[in-house]
């Protein structure tokens, strides 16, 4: 549900931090997501409108990461979910991936005090078995340091499939029954989240997708049944802060029923 809670107290050593637009976050009186989840498309788009290599793009979109990152968090938003890599992304040419490889092994590196200064608990969702193994030392490595960081919840989504997910989940729930530690009459909507790797995080209240594009990429199939959705044509590196809060104002006017009659919802109010 959208929450209107108070932003959290900053000091002036914090502000300086900030990379957003301070003035245009501090008067945003709008409704505020509990989660918010972006898929984050148009990176490769951006680069060749402006004769560019793919992988400029993504660089200029690693900004825009950066500045949602931080309104989300001087707004009270409590969890942000990116969808950064997908397991379908593999296809893709193998300067690209390398590329985009490289590029998180450098956020995660430079971005790392930065996150601790702002109170931000990282984790990375998806088949790790499938990335590098200095990748995958520098992820463990940052997840353990912002481990009890409690002002925002960042989840990136990297080699992440939606039904894979849930695939994984069901294996391990047949697994746990076979061996007699789950009866399958116990297994429950509760007890199937608890397998999936977004485990503890609320369901996204809304999914944001850049560049146009009207479909969900497998992503968070699972989490995102009663989540509202966000269209905008913006590509992803041209997101900015303006963009986010229409984002928000958007999720505002919307009547969320889960499954429920509009007269349903206005009885219970």
């Amino acid at each position: 549900m959208p929450k209107n809670s108070p932003k959290p107290a900053r000091s002036t050593g914090e502000l300086s931090d900030l990379t957003v637009d301070e003035l245009l976050l501090s008067d945003y009186e709008g409704p505020i997501p509990t989660h918010v989840a972006v898929i984050m498309d148009g990176n490769g788009r951006w680069a060749q409108q402006r004769g560019m290599r793919r992988i400029k793009g993504h660089r200029q979109g690693a900004h825009s990461v950066r500045r949602v990152v931080e309104a989300c968090r001087y707004l009270g938003v409590e969890a942000l979910t990116l969808y950064a890599f997908s397991t379908q992304n593999w296809g893709r040419p193998e300067d690209e991936v390398t590329g985009l490889m490289t590029l998180f092994d450098l956020y995660i590196k430079k971005e790392r005090e930065r996150l601790m200064r702002n109170g931000v608990r990282i984790q990375v969702i998806g088949q790790r078995s499938q990335l590098g193994r200095r990748l995958r030392k520098s992820i463990t490595d940052l997840e353990e340091a912002t481990a009890d960081n409690r002002d925002l919840l960042l989840q990136v989504a990297v080699s992440y499939g939606g039904r894979e997910e849930i695939l994984q989940a069901a294996r391990n729930l047949a697994k746990a029954a076979v061996d007699g530690a789950l009866a399958p009459d116990d297994i429950t909507e509760a007890t199937f989240e608890e397998q999936l790797y977004t485990s503890g995080a609320p369901d996204p209240d809304l999914v944001i997708r850049t560049s146009g594009e009207l479909r969900i990429s497998n992503f968070l199939l699972w989490q995102i049944a009663y989540s509202e959705l966000y269209v905008t044509d913006v590509l992803w590196p041209d997101f900015d802060e303006a963009q986010l809060l229409r984002a928000f104002d958007s999720f505002g006017g919307r009547e969320r029923r889960f499954g429920k009659t509009r007269e349903q919802i206005k009885q219970s109010d």
